[in-house]
């Protein structure tokens, strides 16, 4: 591609962004500035990196924001498909929506307290934010914190340094295209030990109602306005996360579940889960009732669903390797064989 054909493309990108009045000015000089370079030959590997920048500027979703869908019955149906149990935190975030439903309706943004999911590995609270996002129709980005070891991964880095990159913030936002999705900040209290109080510190900018309508990430080099954003922590413990961010969130605790409430997680949510994902058909595999014990625990007690989860997906994946191969089931699992389908 020829220097002409490069600066048309920026500038039908440029006209298209819906830019605010100052960025729309100085980016349009940075496009006149590239214009003069390339003009002039003088190419450069600095040259890539402007272009990069004035592409990532306009992608970003300035003035682009979902419509929420605010149908508390809805809501409901959602939760209840994705999760069992759990009834006080359904219960909280459908009061958590009827708050936004409310001031909607009067045209008011509403400053709510940030849901903040704490319970050990497995206990739901990852797949619970997804599911705030799909009750509100909003599309999700998950900014994982376990070893983050720089605050400046989260705010970016200047241009002047020759690597910089935008922060994880900003290239969240623009993966999902708009300004008001809802962003998981996964794992607070796994940050590096050595960033902690950085990271911290731009975590309150983050989660505080008057400060992140004017977020400044060090290399778009313009304030962004991220009050639309609907933020949701969660982490195992709160014991490294600072007593500033922990004012700004609502912790709700992830319960234990008990071996009965684990059995119907496994038969009714992840068995119908793992066979639609690998593309056999619901009635292929049926399991005795009294061998779910065995699928549940077969080394201890876990208050999670991850070692749940691991051993439903390998009974899956070894009925679809048997499928593959010419046996076409159907697939009873019972206490004789199923040491045969979970690798426990």
């Amino acid at each position: 591609m020829d220097s002409a054909q490069i600066i048309t493309q920026l500038r039908q990108k440029f006209d298209q962004a819906q830019l605010p009045t100052d960025v729309k000015e100085k980016l349009g000089d940075e496009i006149n500035r590239l214009e003069q370079i390339l003009k002039s030959g003088q190419f450069n590997p600095g040259t890539d990196k402007q272009i990069e920048y004035i592409n990532f500027v306009c992608d970003l979703p300035w003035n682009k924001a979902g419509t929420d869908i605010l149908d508390l019955a809805r809501a409901k149906q959602i939760l209840d498909k994705n999760h069992h149990g759990l009834d006080p935190l359904k219960d909280r975030i459908l009061e958590y929506l009827s708050v936004l439903s409310l001031n909607k309706q009067k045209n008011v943004q509403a400053h709510e307290p940030i849901l903040f999911f704490v319970g050990l590995a497995g206990s739901g609270k990852t797949t619970m934010a997804y599911s705030v996002a799909e009750c509100l129709g909003r599309p999700l980005a998950r900014i994982p914190f376990g070893g983050l070891g720089s605050a400046l991964q989260l705010r970016g880095e200047s241009r002047v340094k020759p690597e910089a990159e935008p922060g994880l913030i900003m290239r969240a936002l623009k993966k999902v295209a708009v300004k008001n999705p809802v962003i998981l900040l996964d794992e607070l209290d796994r940050v590096a030990t050595e960033a902690r109080n950085d990271i911290m510190g731009v975590l309150v900018e983050l989660l505080d109602p008057e400060q992140n309508n004017q977020f400044l990430d060090h290399y778009v080099g313009f304030p962004f306005d991220l009050s639309q954003v609907l933020f949701i922590a969660t982490a195992n413990n709160t014991a490294n996360i600072s007593t500033a961010v922990l004012d700004r969130l609502e912790l709700m605790e992830m319960p234990f579940y008990s071996d009965e409430q684990k059995i119907v997680i496994g038969r009714d949510y992840l068995l119908p889960e793992a066979l639609k994902n690998s593309g056999l058909e619901p009635n292929v595999v049926t399991v005795d009732e009294n061998v779910w014990q065995n699928i549940v625990r077969p080394l201890g007690f876990d208050g999670g669903i991850r070692s749940l989860k691991r051993n439903v997906d390998s009974l899956v994946r070894k009925v679809a390797r048997q499928y593959v191969e010419g046996n076409h089931g159907p697939f009873p699992i019972t206490a004789e064989n199923v040491k045969d389908y979970i690798s426990a």
